[in-house]
């Protein structure tokens, strides 16, 4: 039996995940085919290829966002669906929350994952897990994964741009973790409000580009010294930095910051909320070489009145998210691009006295498209309720880990801090290969 057991396995090469040894053990022992991967995948489109990720598009609702009333909705409980409505979509009988139009209709190109499932309820802990695939040490601070990805050991810069590789629209970068340990070049650089783009680049009018070269050169003269003395990888990161900076100033590549160079049309496509300028300015960054850009759209901490609040911030994310896929669809480049969507963990089932949803870490849900996805893809199932998980339970680590995949790097390789500890792109967890079009 055992020797039969082991020829059905797949070869931990190709496939090298404890999933696929559970569906080896339940095939051989139990003569059954309720582990197979392949139904754990409800009507994914055949893989379109082999092609990885080249950029990435990473949104983050910060503050829980709701899985029941966006992507796994709960229809025939009526005490838990509350007063949000829900929507068919694409994939036959697989339906969303009503305010999703936009993503229902592209279901075909989206693997929504309903399976998730974290250890805290906490927005600080649970944001930082997320964002790093590691919990909170106090002895260290761990890399984001735009700063894993754009890393020499992830993708890298790209080549022949003078844009910084990592992007953080929405956002100034308090309580982002950033580079962590890695080199701080790779820190992501902070757009605080998509419509401005990046501010205070132009020099004032009483500085002449000759005089702000000679105060450049006197400030490397004064700190020559220092530089010696404390001479090492985070001097010259810094160093980087500046020069980085200054070259960008320079450059007619920050036009791609410029969302006035986009048709008012366009713009109205995308909406005027945050997360739709957001997503403009994302789709703008990887046309002209970012590799990684990462969209905050807060608002989601709905303990009151859920269903207005969805109303709201359901509407403009579905927009948002909705046009930047079919504009990258259409461009051709959604077959290098992955898109993510995220939130620190979900929201309870039951509806409280404020008519709000309460934190709920037990289960929710995730969205990927683009690059290395398969499309039409439904991963793992919550319980009637919503509140727990039925099948295929996904962890933050599993999660980040496919999205290393899907970048085409070895989510099992062992990468070092200076400390000597090591660590692994996406935390080394269970890649979802049954969502990847690679592996």
């Amino acid at each position: 039996m055992f020797q039969n057991f082991r020829q059905q396995l797949p070869s931990l090469d190709d496939r090298h995940t404890r999933r696929a040894v559970m569906s080896g053990i339940a095939s051989s022992t139990l003569g059954v085919s309720l582990l197979s991967p392949w139904t754990r995948v409800l009507e994914a489109a055949p893989a379109a290829g082999t092609k990885t990720a080249k950029n990435v598009i990473y949104f983050y609702m910060g503050g829980a966002m709701s899985h029941i009333d966006t992507f796994d909705p709960k229809p025939d409980n009526a005490d838990v669906q509350g007063d949000v409505g829900t929507i068919a979509t694409k994939t036959p009988g697989v339906q969303f929350g009503e305010h999703m139009k936009n993503l229902a209709d592209l279901q075909d190109k989206l693997a929504v994952v309903r399976s998730m499932t974290t250890e805290t309820a906490d927005h600080g802990k649970g944001r930082y897990w997320l964002q790093t695939s590691y919990p909170v040490l106090n002895s260290i601070r761990h890399p984001s994964m735009g700063s894993w990805i754009v890393s020499p050991a992830g993708l890298g810069k790209k080549p022949n741009s003078d844009l910084p590789p990592f992007v953080l629209v929405n956002s100034n970068g308090n309580g982002h973790p950033g580079a962590g340990f890695l080199d701080p070049s790779l820190t992501p650089v902070p757009v605080a409000n998509a419509e401005k783009g990046i501010e205070n680049l132009e020099l004032p009018s009483y500085l002449s580009d000759k005089a702000f070269k000679r105060r450049l050169d006197l400030a490397d003269r004064l700190d020559a010294k220092f530089k010696q003395r404390y001479a090492g990888y985070q001097i010259e990161s810094y160093n980087q930095m500046y020069k980085d900076a200054v070259r960008l100033m320079g450059s007619k590549d920050l036009e791609a910051f410029d969302l006035e160079k986009e048709k008012t049309e366009v713009r109205d496509r995308y909406g005027s909320s945050s997360i739709g300028q957001g997503a403009l300015l994302a789709r703008r960054l990887i046309q002209s070489g970012v590799r990684f850009v990462e969209v905050h759209y807060g608002g989601w901490d709905m303990h009151n009145n859920v269903a207005d609040g969805m109303a709201n911030k359901g509407t403009e994310m579905d927009q948002a998210v909705g046009s930047l896929i079919r504009d990258l669809a259409s461009s051709g480049l959604l077959d290098e691009t992955l898109i993510v969507l995220t939130s620190e963990f979900g929201r309870s089932p039951g509806i409280n006295v404020n008519a709000g949803r309460d934190h709920h870490p037990a289960a929710f849900s995730y969205l990927l498209a683009g690059a290395g996805i398969k499309g039409g893809a439904v991963y793992g199932k919550s319980d009637d309720r919503g509140h727990g998980v039925d099948e295929d339970p996904v962890g933050l680590t599993d999660f980040n880990s496919t999205i290393t995949v899907a970048c085409g790097l070895d989510p099992f390789k062992q990468h070092f801090a200076p400390n000597g500890r090591p660590f692994k792109i996406g935390g080394g967890g269970d890649p979802i290969y049954d969502i990847l079009t690679v592996s």
